[in-house]
């Protein structure tokens, strides 16, 4: 919700011979904005975190979240996000050498020097909306608006901290922004690679991948179990997604089901109605071991119930299974980001990987049937849970706790 219209008034903005250090600056932050990017769901989710846990911090915070693809013109809505969602879909070929290649080219190479300058001239309405609403700290979950106010802020047209939260387990270049006042990593290496790009070392912090308060909540089993119709005692799967390389949920739910095992899976279609209808039909065939949902806000009571997630490689769908201790079977990651942040979990031993149905099919019934295995991958998930990453961003913004990720 956009605060209620006031006249607007200007910052006094520092000569350029007064300008400050803004990693130093102790004034209290009161008013919070937080901008993110709705191309793809992670960047938003982790605003709405960083936001959520911002109501009940202790510095007393107003946060305002907003999505900057609500201030530019459609034209460039379309091609920002459109086109990203219609690159992955359908040439993900194309996607993963675009994203290569960005992650190459030098900054201050020309082309990078248009994109940055088209990006300007589209998104100008946003600074009118950060100058009316005067926060007292700006945090971003995407690098566009980073780059666009570290711009500002070295033309010494803004003096408000500007931070920067990484939503994914590796770096791509676009991240690696000047003139911010903190860096949040997800993990040790993140951090690293920022250091090694270099960003300032005590700017950089390792807070996680914020996901929302209810991930941190201790949940019980049975009484999750329970509300949803299902048997705690049962070992449980949760099927988020399919994707290029596997075949539609419903066709997946179908070969899982006809496999040996004593299991529950459950089948998150999301804002899918055709998929929902198809899966509560195919349902009727299996009573009591497929349990179809639509799109839900308590995806943390399903993951509660679950032994395996057998899903996609996002930043923040992974970063809640580890929260919630989690083991995961991956399928299908996007090139380049999701790609990373599948080679992570591999190597921590927190997941495994599936690139077609076949693979889906044997890995999970690997774990079926050896699960002292599936447990020791959750055992492993234990040390890489931050729940909560978002507070302690929240810390460190304000200059309260002492910022170290739970």
């Amino acid at each position: 919700m956009r605060p209620p219209a006031r006249p607007a008034r200007r910052p006094s903005l520092p000569g350029k011979h007064e300008m400050h250090d803004l990693r130093e600056m102790k004034r209290p932050v009161k008013k919070l904005l937080v901008l993110s990017v709705s191309a793809g769901a992670g960047h938003t989710r982790a605003a709405e975190a960083i936001s959520a846990y911002a109501a009940t911090h202790p510095a007393g915070i107003e946060a305002l979240h907003l999505d900057v693809m609500d201030f530019v013109p459609s034209t460039f809505r379309k091609i920002y996000t459109d086109l990203y969602l219609a690159l992955v879909r359908s040439q993900p070929a194309i996607w993963s050498y675009l994203y290569q290649k960005t992650d190459r080219t030098d900054p201050a190479a020309l082309s990078q020097k248009l994109r940055r300058a088209v990006e300007r001239l589209n998104c100008r309405s946003l600074f009118a909306e950060i100058e009316q609403w005067q926060p007292d700290a700006i945090v971003c979950t995407h690098f566009l608006p980073a780059e666009l106010l570290s711009r500002e802020i070295r033309k010494t047209r803004l003096d408000v901290p500007v931070w920067v939260q990484v939503t994914d387990f590796d770096l791509h270049t676009l991240w690696v922004v000047p003139h911010l006042s903190g860096y949040f990593a997800a993990n040790d290496e993140v951090a690293w690679r920022m250091r090694t790009r270099g960003l300032p070392p005590d700017a950089i912090h390792v807070t996680g991948i914020p996901v929302m308060p209810a991930f941190s909540q201790p949940l019980d089993r049975a009484e999750c179990a329970a509300s949803l119709g299902l048997d705690p005692k049962r070992r449980t799967l949760l099927m988020m997604s399919g994707g290029a390389g596997l075949g539609p949920m419903d066709q997946l739910a179908t070969r899982l089901l006809d496999m040996d095992g004593d299991f529950q899976l459950i089948a998150l279609a999301g804002r899918n109605r055709d998929l929902l209808a198809a899966l509560e039909e195919q349902a009727k065939a299996h009573p009591g071991r497929l349990f179809p949902h639509g799109f839900t806000r308590e995806v943390e009571r399903l993951m509660a119930c679950s032994d395996l997630v057998i899903t996609k490689p996002g930043g923040l769908t992974t970063s809640e299974c580890l929260a919630m201790n989690l083991p995961m079977l991956l399928n299908s990651p996007i090139p380049g980001q999701e790609e990373r942040n599948a080679d992570f979990l591999l190597e921590q031993g927190v997941a495994l990987k599936a690139i077609d149905d076949d693979a889906l099919a044997y890995r999970v019934h690997t774990l079926l049937h050896d699960p002292a295995k599936l447990d020791a991958m959750r055992q492993r998930s234990v040390p890489l849970g931050r729940p909560l990453a978002a507070r302690t961003v929240l810390d460190l913004v304000t200059g309260t706790g002492n910022g170290a990720a739970a």
